[in-house]
C-alpha cells in the first residue's frame, strides 16, 4: 500500500487539480506503467488499475467549490455585459434609423412646402397679370369690379368672424351703397353687348 501511495503521488503530484479531476484514464495509464515497473523486479505482472474515485482533502474541495462559483458568476456576468452591449447597439441603432427617417421626412416636407409655396407664387402672379391685361384693356370698370370684389369679401369675412357683435366700418353708408351699385352698373356692362347699357 505504501508503495501505490507513492507512486499515486508521483503521478498526480505532476498534474494539477482540474487535470487530476478530469483525466482519469490518463492517471491510471501513467499509474500503470509506474507501479508494473516498480513492481516487474518482484515478478509482480499488474494488467490492471483503475481509481474510481478521487476525494481531495476538505479545505481543497472548498477552494474548488470557490472557484466554481466564482468561475459560474464570472461567466453570468460576461453573459450579461454582453447582453447589455448587444441591447445598447440595438438600442443606438433604432434611435439612428428613427433620426435618418424623421429627417428624411422634414427634408421632404420642407421640399413640398417650397414647391407649393412656388406654385401659390406663380399662381398668384398669373392672377396679377391677368387683372394687369383686363384694367389695361377696359380701363378703370375692371380696376373698379375688382375692388368691389375684394370689399364685398371683406366685409363677408367681418359678418362670419365668430367674435363679432358689432361690426363699424370706417366709411359712411352711402359709399357702401355707391359701391354696390357701382358692381351693379359694371356687371350690365359686362353683359350688354358693345359695352353700351341698353335703355
Amino acid at each position: 500500500m505504501q508503495l501505490t501511495t507513492t507512486n499515486l503521488r508521483t503521478v498526480m503530484g505532476s498534474m494539477d487539480l482540474d487535470e487530476t479531476l478530469s483525466k482519469r484514464d490518463e492517471i491510471n495509464a501513467k499509474l500503470l506503467s509506474v507501479i508494473d515497473h516498480a513492481t516487474s523486479p518482484w515478478g509482480v505482472k499488474i494488467t490492471r488499475i483503475e481509481i474510481k474515485d478521487i476525494r481531495p482533502p476538505a479545505d481543497i474541495s472548498n477552494a474548488m467549490a470557490r472557484q466554481m462559483k466564482a468561475e459560474r458568476e464570472k461567466r453570468a456576468q460576461i453573459l450579461e455585459a454582453e447582453g447589455l452591449r448587444a441591447a445598447a447597439i440595438l438600442r443606438a441603432e433604432g434611435e439612428k434609423q428613427a433620426q435618418i427617417l424623421s429627417a428624411e421626412g422634414r427634408k421632404e416636407a420642407a421640399f413640398r412646402d417650397a414647391e407649393a409655396r412656388e406654385r401659390s407664387a406663380a399662381a398668384e402672379a398669373e392672377a396679377t397679370r391677368v387683372v394687369s391685361e383686363a384694367i389695361a384693356g377696359s380701363g378703370s370698370q375692371a380696376l373698379n369690379y375688382f375692388i368691389a370684389q375684394k370689399y364685398t369679401e371683406a366685409v363677408a369675412q367681418f359678418a362670419n368672424s365668430p367674435n363679432a357683435k358689432t361690426i363699424l366700418f370706417p366709411i359712411e353708408a352711402t359709399q357702401l351703397i355707391g359701391t354696390i351699385g357701382g358692381i351693379g352698373e359694371l356687371v350690365r356692362d359686362a353683359l350688354t353687348p358693345s359695352g353700351k347699357a341698353s335703355q
